[in-house]
């Protein structure tokens, strides 16, 4: 039984798709909405950058404070949604925050094979590391 939805919003217009998706299943359903926001650091080009990224806490808030104030502006018209930002792997994190009785919903962008292969799908991971039911939505490529 579903008892909460779990949207992952990477502010495409295909997660915008999945937000109406969500919020749609999440009224039906008579269930809370969750809106998660994953932040992935910036892979360092020398390894000095890696210890600067490290000691600036301030940097790293800055980014989350940005992150959860647009994630705000993107479900004011659902009211009641709550807005979760994290760091880390948009997947892991998202699967870490679920359990067996949350719906998951995310944007499947469309990619080409050639481009799955190169980057990986977020919506494939997180199908593969979901603790329950996951909702595929499908978006027209960017």
């Amino acid at each position: 039984m579903v008892k909460r939805i779990l949207v992952g919003i990477d502010f495409s217009e295909a997660s915008k798709q999945a937000l109406a998706t969500a919020h749609a299943w999440a009224k039906r359903l008579e269930v809370p909405l969750v809106a998660m926001h994953v932040l992935q650091p910036p892979a360092p080009l020398v390894p000095e950058a890696t210890m600067v990224a490290d000691l600036d806490g301030q940097w790293q808030r800055a980014l989350e404070d940005h992150a959860t104030e647009q994630l705000r502006l993107w479900v004011q018209d659902y009211p009641g949604t709550a807005v979760i930002v994290k760091w880390g792997s948009p997947a892991e994190k998202m699967a870490a925050e679920a359990d067996a009785e949350t719906l998951m919903v995310v944007a499947n962008v469309g990619h080409s094979a050639f481009e799955r292969i190169l980057f990986g799908s977020t919506a494939v991971k997180v199908v593969k590391h979901a603790p329950g039911d996951v909702l595929v939505v499908r978006g027209s490529k960017n």
